[in-house]
């Protein structure tokens, strides 16, 4: 699965481009949002580019609507992640008794891979458990991340990976994991061993044990936009989401009260796919000036202010800006729950500039 192939989700695809290309990959990251939204494909996505041995990057593309990297999908890493059948890569997912399958030590996701890549493959990785559910013929008992799934977890850990890069474990639909077998994973998620990465997917995210939450990073996917090639209105509000970005950042670091709330207001005033959609710009951005600040490459985007460009990014280093990714992780989930506009962005302004003075 390659970035290119999955719609409507650029800004969140050049996100986890930087997140590999940093250098400073979290080993455990939980994509929240409902199925349809693709989060399985950009789970998929991004463990092919970081396994890629000849990563694509372009310079010269807008990071609002166009793709700053992907995988090449040639090599011999690609091909097999291509075809779901890459020997580190691992997918743990909620099973139910057939009647191939009874209850006992066979019902786990290992006995049901083959089902699972072709309802990958029918659904283009967007499919629901409702549609998981009919295609494998479970009973009409819900299904369930179990303790045989945490057993298989444990014993792949201590093999050698075969291809001597990431071991992978695409855990789909977290959110199903009872909490005695959350227990169980635990401990290899918080201390991974070797080049291993946990991708957890889950549309209620409160469903997931706050413990294991807690030790992953997490990626809001929210629904995808337009696939159709940016049109001169939304080339107008990318110009216009650069300076209220520019302008923003300038009041946190001040926090001048009665310019900030004329900013407010000004934002709250804009429809909510607007506002979702400058926030994911926003946090968009910021991701690119810390990948710049950290790698010592030049910065790939133009905020068109040459003493922007070289100032802000000195503000993210490596002690702030997790917090800053979770704070617009939540807050963008506040927009998509139909919160309060005003109060939201208030809110989300505080945090920022307090964030971003702990440098």
């Amino acid at each position: 699965m390659q970035f290119k192939d999955i719609a409507g989700q650029t800004v969140v695809a050049n996100r986890l481009i930087q997140i590999v290309d940093s250098g400073r990959m979290p080993h455990a990251q939980l994509f929240v949002g409902d199925m349809e939204r693709g989060g399985l494909a950009l789970a998929l996505a991004m463990a092919q580019y970081a396994e890629c041995s000849n990563r694509q990057h372009y310079a010269e593309a807008d990071p609002a609507h166009e793709l700053i990297g992907d995988s090449c999908g040639q090599c011999d890493n690609c091909l097999k992640y291509g075809q779901l059948t890459h020997s580190d890569l691992h997918f743990i997912f909620p099973t139910s008794s057939t009647d191939r399958v009874k209850d006992g030590s066979e019902l786990r996701s290992e006995s049901f891979m083959s089902e699972f890549r072709e309802f990958m493959k029918q659904y283009h990785m967007c499919g629901t458990y409702e549609q998981w559910h009919e295609l494998a013929g479970f009973s009409n008992v819900k299904g369930q991340i179990r303790k045989a799934d945490a057993d298989d977890i444990e014993r792949q850990l201590h093999l050698t990976t075969y291809q001597r890069g990431y071991r992978v474990f695409i855990i789909w639909l977290a959110d199903r994991i009872n909490d005695a077998v959350a227990v169980r994973l635990l401990k290899p998620i918080e201390e991974p061993v070797g080049n291993t990465l946990f991708l957890l997917l889950a549309e209620q995210e409160e469903k997931v044990i706050g413990t294991i939450r807690s030790r992953t990073q997490r990626i809001l996917v929210p629904p995808p936009t337009s696939a159709l090639a940016p049109t001169s209105e939304a080339q107008e509000r990318s110009k216009r989401y650069t300076s209220m970005f520019v302008e923003w950042m300038r009041m946190l670091f001040k926090l001048n009260m009665a310019a900030l709330s004329e900013w407010v207001n000004s934002a709250a005033d804009m429809r909510r796919d607007f506002q979702r959609e400058f926030l994911l710009y926003a946090q968009d951005s910021i991701g690119a000036c810390f990948l710049a600040q950290q790698t010592g490459q030049p910065l790939a985007r133009d905020f068109g202010d040459a003493k922007f460009n070289a100032s802000f990014p000195t503000m993210l280093t490596e002690r702030n800006i997790a917090g800053i990714n979770e704070a617009f992780d939540h807050f963008i989930m506040a927009v998509d729950r139909n919160a309060y506009s005003k109060i939201t962005l208030m809110e989300l302004s505080f945090t920022l500039s307090r964030l971003l003075k702990k440098r």
